[in-house]
C-alpha cells in the first residue's frame, strides 16, 4: 500500500527532512538515468548560488498539492477516462474500422486467349450479383463483381474470391479506368467517396473525396475519368487527381470561372482529353452541345474548345473519337458529326423508334462498346455499327439486346435468346449461338477475359465458356 505524505500544520514546526547518504559510481541503481538506454549526455552545471539569507531547504515547509485531495483524483480520473473512451470511439467509427480489405497474396495465373472463332455454344460457368458495374469488368486476369458495399476480384473460371474490398457505404457505380477498378461510394447526399483498386490483386492503390452526384457514372477515355451529373461533371486524372470541375462548383474559388449557369447536363462522352457535354441552358431556343478541355492550369476554370447550338431538342451525345463527335437530334431524326471546330461535317438519316430516344440514358452515357475497328451503339431496339476513326455509320442490326463486342476474333451482339456471331465490316450474320438466360429478357451488356465471354444482365454478371 503506498504512504501518503502530508505537509505539517501551519502551527508546528516543520519536520526536518534526513540527510540524504552519498553514493558512489558503484550504487546506481538499474533504470536511473544513467543506466538508461539513450539517455541524454549533458554537461555538468555549476550549482547555482544560495541567496543571501535565504532559510536551508530542510528549514522550509512542504508545499501543499493541489491534487491531493479526493475530488481532485477523481476529476482526473474522469478526464483520462473520458479521453480514452473519445479515441475508442473515433476509432470505432472511422473510415479504416469500417473498412474490409483482403488482397489477394499471389498474382492470379495467366489465362489464354479467347479462341479465334466463337464456340458453338457456350456453358454458364457461375454467376454472381453485380448492381454497381453497368457492364462487365474482367482485366488483369480476374473478374471484379460489385453489390451494395463490397468490390470482389474473383477467378474467371469459378467465380471464387481471390480478394475483397468492403465498405460500410453504399457504392454509387464501379467502372475499369485503363488496368484499374475506380469504386465510387455514396456519403450523406452525394457519391464523394472514391477507391482505385488493383484488379489483380485488390491493392488499393489511390483515393479522394470528390463531388459527384447521385446516379452518377463513369466516362473513362485513356488518362481521364469523368463523373456525369445533371449539374456537375468531375474529371480526375488516372491517379484520381482532380484536373477539371464543369458546372455548379460546391466551393468556388475563382468566381466567374464557368461559362454558364443555371445549365442542366445530358449525356456525356470523352476522348483524346476532352469531354463533350449536351447542355440545356436557359435562354438557348435548343439544346448546346459543348467540348471543353479535361484539364486545365485550375481546376475549376474550364478551357472550351467550342459550344454551339444545334438544330433541336432531346440531342444526345453518342461517341467522341479524336476531334470528332457524334451526336442523335431525335425530333429532326438525325445523325450528325462535328469537327473540332465545332462545325456540322456531314449528317445521316435516323432509323430507329422515337420512344427509344424519348429520355437520357441512365447515367447520362449512352449504351456503346468499342472494338479496334468500331463503335456500337444500342438505340434500344437495334444495334447500329459506326467506324471508329471517322464516326461515319455502317449497318444495323435490329432485335438486338446489346452493344457487340470482339470476342477472339469474331464480333458477337447479344440478340434475344443468344449471340449473333458477325461479320465486323458488312454486319452479315455467320451464325447464332443459342444462351438460355433463365427468363431474363432485358438488355445485355458484354465483355469478356480469356476465353471466358462476360454477360451483366442487369443486377447479376454471368461467366461464360
Amino acid at each position: 500500500m503506498s504512504e501518503r505524505w502530508d505537509a505539517a500544520p501551519d502551527n508546528d514546526p516543520a519536520r526536518p527532512v534526513p540527510a540524504e547518504p552519498e553514493q558512489t559510481p558503484n550504487d546506481v541503481e538499474p533504470g536511473t538515468a544513467e543506466n538508461a538506454i539513450g539517455a541524454e549526455d549533458v554537461l555538468d552545471a555549476e550549482s547555482a548560488p544560495v541567496a543571501a539569507g535565504e532559510p536551508p531547504l530542510a528549514g522550509k515547509r512542504a508545499r501543499r498539492s493541489p491534487w491531493n485531495r479526493t475530488r481532485d483524483r477523481v476529476i482526473a480520473a474522469a478526464i483520462v477516462a473520458l479521453v480514452a473512451v473519445t479515441g475508442v470511439v473515433i476509432g470505432v467509427n472511422s473510415d479504416s474500422a469500417a473498412t474490409v480489405t483482403q488482397v489477394a497474396t499471389t498474382l492470379p495465373p495467366g489465362l489464354p486467349p479467347a479462341p479465334a472463332q466463337v464456340p458453338g455454344s457456350l456453358t454458364e460457368l457461375w454467376q454472381a450479383p453485380s448492381s454497381s458495374t453497368p457492364v462487365p469488368i474482367g482485366e488483369a486476369n480476374s473478374v471484379v463483381t460489385a453489390e451494395k458495399g463490397e468490390v470482389l476480384g474473383r477467378d474467371p473460371y469459378t467465380g471464387d474470391v481471390r480478394w475483397r474490398y468492403s465498405r460500410d457505404l453504399e457504392l454509387c457505380t464501379v467502372a475499369l479506368a485503363g488496368i484499374k477498378v475506380d469504386a465510387v461510394y455514396r456519403k450523406d447526399t452525394g457519391c464523394s467517396e472514391v477507391t482505385q483498386l488493383d484488379t489483380g490483386t485488390g491493392r488499393r492503390t489511390a483515393q479522394r473525396n470528390g463531388d459527384a452526384e447521385l446516379g452518377t457514372r463513369l466516362v473513362v477515355d485513356g488518362s481521364h475519368v469523368t463523373t456525369t451529373g445533371k449539374k456537375l461533371l468531375n474529371t480526375w486524372r488516372d491517379d484520381l487527381v482532380k484536373s477539371m470541375e464543369y458546372g455548379q462548383v460546391p466551393a468556388i474559388v475563382n468566381a466567374n470561372k464557368q461559362p454558364r449557369t443555371g445549365c442542366t447536363y445530358g449525356t456525356v462522352a470523352a476522348a483524346a482529353g476532352k469531354i463533350g457535354v449536351i447542355e440545356r441552358c436557359p435562354g438557348d431556343p435548343a439544346d448546346r452541345f459543348t467540348v471543353y478541355r479535361a484539364t486545365n492550369d485550375e481546376a475549376d476554370d474550364p478551357k472550351v474548345d467550342y459550344s454551339t447550338v444545334l438544330a433541336g431538342k432531346n440531342a444526345k451525345v453518342v461517341a467522341m473519337s479524336g476531334d470528332l463527335a457524334l451526336i442523335v437530334l431525335p425530333e429532326e431524326k438525325l445523325l450528325v458529326i462535328y469537327g473540332g471546330d465545332g462545325v456540322q461535317k456531314s449528317a445521316y438519316p435516323l432509323d430507329a423508334p422515337a420512344a427509344d430516344l424519348a429520355q437520357d440514358p441512365e447515367g447520362g452515357i449512352m449504351p456503346i462498346a468499342w472494338t479496334a475497328q468500331g463503335v456500337y451503339w444500342f438505340t434500344g431496339s437495334k444495334t447500329m455499327a459506326f467506324s471508329r476513326d471517322d464516326l461515319t455509320p455502317r449497318w444495323s442490326l435490329n432485335g438486338s439486346v446489346g452493344p457487340g463486342v470482339t470476342f477472339g476474333e469474331q464480333l458477337v451482339v447479344p440478340i434475344k435468346g443468344g449471340l449473333a456471331v458477325l461479320d465486323e465490316l458488312s454486319g452479315t450474320t455467320i451464325r447464332t449461338v443459342g444462351i438460355d438466360r433463365r427468363g431474363y429478357n432485358g438488355p445485355v451488356q458484354l465483355s469478356s477475359v480469356g476465353p471466358v465471354l462476360l454477360e451483366q444482365r442487369g443486377p447479376t454478371l454471368v461467366a461464360l465458356k
